[in-house]
């Protein structure tokens, strides 16, 4: 029996010393010169994980979508000036929302800017034109630059650099309201997750008379518009926003005015710039050079 105990504490012995040589660091000249493999990140199959431009990323953070964006084709693709990014406002038909008899002779009574009915500076009726708040939805759609989004335990707040306007999503577990008790111009929004890196957004109760557009070729919007927003995260630089629109009187159905629309991630110590509509400010530019109905000349 005593023979038996020597022998197995010998093998193991013998073994916790292989264990220790197997971990020592390696120093062998053919290892000191070979160079560290870079280090390539991979998803839970295994797979590079890659931006949309290609570009190798970390994996999202769970239920975070907190930072601040901007569009990841450059900050000119969320000005939409011609309409809605899916669908522009370019007289093809595919192009068209379905609207209803109201929607259509609403749209025929805005005279914008931008688009295919668009009309002189002078005669548009933009409410815009008169540094109203863009309001909600619109702020998707028109001048989507740098959007700081910051959560906390009991909400989500979307920060917009046009205006310096910012909107609130409760993520407490309340419903949306069911009677609207006053119309608001960025709405009542509650927020949701639909997997770890989807967040989906409703809102009711934003602005439905003539002091908010849809966009900014004059697209129309009632009280009784839902806007539905999914927010996902692809990887950690990356998020596509989608945006789905349901207003029974002004669209026969809903459709979809943003389909992925690709953001990219700032770095945390970004300086956002300051846009504001200075009523003032644009006073002047409507006297000087603007409005062609103004009596100047020399413009």
């Amino acid at each position: 029996m005593r023979d038996r105990l020597v022998v197995l504490a010998g093998v193991v012995l013998f073994a916790s010393l292989v264990l220790v040589e197997a971990a020592r660091p390696q120093q062998s000249g053919a290892a000191k010169d070979q160079k560290a493999a870079p280090v390539v990140l991979v998803d839970g199959w295994g797979r590079p994980v890659k931006s949309p431009v290609g570009k190798t990323s970390a994996p999202a953070p769970r239920h975070d979508i907190s930072g601040i964006w901007e569009p990841a084709n450059g900050p000119g693709d969320g000005i939409q000036a011609n309409g809605v990014k899916d669908m522009p406002y370019d007289g093809k038909p595919e192009h068209d929302p379905p609207y209803t008899p109201l929607g259509l002779q609403t749209l025929k009574s805005h005279k914008a800017l931008f688009g295919y009915a668009a009309v002189l500076e002078s005669l548009n009726n933009d409410p815009r034109g008169k540094c109203d708040p863009l309001g909600f939805p619109r702020a998707d759609f028109y001048q989507l630059r740098h959007t700081q989004i910051v959560q906390s335990e009991r909400q989500v707040v979307v920060l917009y650099e046009f205006e310096k306007r910012w909107r609130t999503i409760w993520t407490d577990g309340r419903e949306l309201p069911k009677e609207i008790p006053q119309p608001r111009w960025y709405g009542y929004s509650v927020g949701k997750w639909a997997d770890d890196t989807t967040f989906v957004v409703n809102t009711v109760g934003t602005m439905g008379d003539e002091r908010a557009w849809l966009d900014e070729t004059g697209r129309p919007v009632s009280d009784a518009m839902r806007v539905e927003e999914q927010f996902h995260r692809v990887d950690h630089d990356h998020m596509e926003l989608t945006v789905t629109l349901d207003d029974p009187k002004m669209y026969t159905r809903p459709w979809v005015a943003m389909k992925k629309f690709p953001m990219k991630l700032q770095s945390p110590d970004y300086d956002v710039t300051e846009m504001i509509c200075s009523p003032i400010e644009m006073e002047r530019y409507n006297k000087e050079y603007g409005d062609a109905a103004s009596g100047v000349e020399s413009k």
